[in-house]
């Protein structure tokens, strides 16, 4: 096995050479602070906001060994892209102590606060579409179906949103994890790249432990992802989809992470939805216990998307979108893309081939959506239904 050798510098902004770059920074009702990047080329009354998932950060959207997405929305006529990074980023500490924070926290406190931040710059007659991620996307969901944020034009969620689905062997993590590695074991959280830390550690064990059971690649980042999330020989992507620079560097991409979030989706999986962590909580008083509960008022089209061979979160977005047709028919959409998993479909080395033309297409079709004025504060899934949902977005 080599020694890990940086090839792209970490946090570079290069991947986006054509765009005048600025930071903005705010703090959450909850004392945070945290921070967006802007990519801005033209004037635009459609601004996107792209969200990253657990673990990794804005780097996934400006990756500059592939045409990534924010370079390739500025390309094709939205010139005003905006990346955040909230409380589950690498690029800010939080994840590096044995914090307590839940999803709730995330869709109570830091995206009305971005999202009144990025008003505050761009206007807010803007329409402001998201594209989400991951535990980014669960948790914008809940902060949009719980009334948290409004004036959303447009969304698309990848992977997962308010239905977490998770292999057998994904339940079985989630529920032994943070009691043997956090309680019994000591550790405030796992580190993708714990192979590059100093000396002996535990991270540093569990990499070992991992590479005895993924003989796929000699890559230890990519062994740790495959044991913090999901089931696969690798969990989170094809190896086939990704430039050889991004495998190799995914200690970087993706960070470390707590161990207080996988509780909170082991809860999900349970209740079969998403459901707040502590209902007797105050600070989160103002959100459902049940994230479904305001489904038929929230007029946002969503379209879910999800990697056909998605080995994170399952078939989790085509139950999403079969329980909200349910409810609202025909305001949703659902895109299962072939061939692809679960990080893939931003980071894969063809996606700008594969996948971003049809956030592009969405997009395009919901410029003219006029959002609500902003204001910030189950139907049984079959592998029949999954098959037909290839097509399940019109045209």
């Amino acid at each position: 096995m080599q020694p890990f050798r940086r090839e792209i510098p970490l946090y570079t902004l290069e991947g986006v050479p054509d765009a005048d770059i600025t930071t903005h920074p705010f703090s959450t009702r909850d004392k945070l602070g945290l921070s967006m990047l802007r990519f801005h080329r033209a004037a635009s009354d459609d601004v996107v906001l792209l969200i990253h998932g657990l673990t990794t950060s804005s780097d996934m959207f400006i990756m500059p060994e592939h045409y990534n997405l924010v370079r390739y929305l500025l390309d094709h006529g939205f010139g005003d892209v905006w990346t955040l990074d909230f409380r589950m980023s690498n690029r800010h500490p939080y994840n590096l102590q044995r914090h307590r924070f839940t999803m709730d926290d995330i869709a109570a406190f830091d995206y009305p606060a971005a999202l009144k931040r990025l008003r505050a710059v761009v206007g807010f007659g803007k329409r402001v579409h998201v594209i989400c991620h991951c535990l980014g996307a669960v948790s914008f969901m809940m902060s949009l179906f719980g009334k948290a944020v409004t004036g959303i034009a447009s969304v698309i969620a990848n992977s997962v949103a308010l239905t977490p689905r998770v292999p057998g062997w994904s339940k079985v993590k989630l529920a032994l994890s943070p009691f043997l590695l956090e309680q019994l074991g000591g550790m405030a959280y796992l580190n993708a790249a714990a192979a590059e830390e100093g000396g002996l550690s535990r991270n540093k064990m569990l990499v070992k432990l991992s590479g005895l059971f993924h003989r796929e690649c000699e890559v230890p980042a990519c062994h740790m992802l495959s044991l913090m999330w999901g089931t696969g020989f690798p969990a989170l992507y094809h190896h086939e989809n990704l430039h050889p620079v991004t495998h190799e560097r995914g200690g970087d991409l993706y960070g470390a992470t707590g161990f207080h979030y996988y509780r909170h989706v082991r809860k999900m999986v349970r209740a079969g939805g998403a459901v707040k962590y502590d209902p007797d909580r105050p600070a989160v008083r103002h959100l459902p216990d049940d994230y479904f509960q305001h489904a038929r008022d929230i007029q946002t089209p969503v379209l879910f998307v999800t990697g056909q061979d998605n080995h994170v979160f399952t078939h989790s977005n085509i139950v999403c979108h079969e329980r909200l047709e349910s409810i609202t028919p025909g305001r949703h959409s659902l895109r299962v893309l072939p061939g692809y998993g679960h990080q893939d479909v931003f980071m894969g080395k063809h996606c700008d081939r594969d996948v971003f033309p049809h956030f592009v297409s969405w997009l395009e079709r919901h410029r003219g959506t006029r959002p609500q004025p902003p204001h910030v504060p189950a139907r049984p899934h079959t592998e029949h239904a999954a098959m037909r949902a290839l097509v399940a977005e019109p045209p």
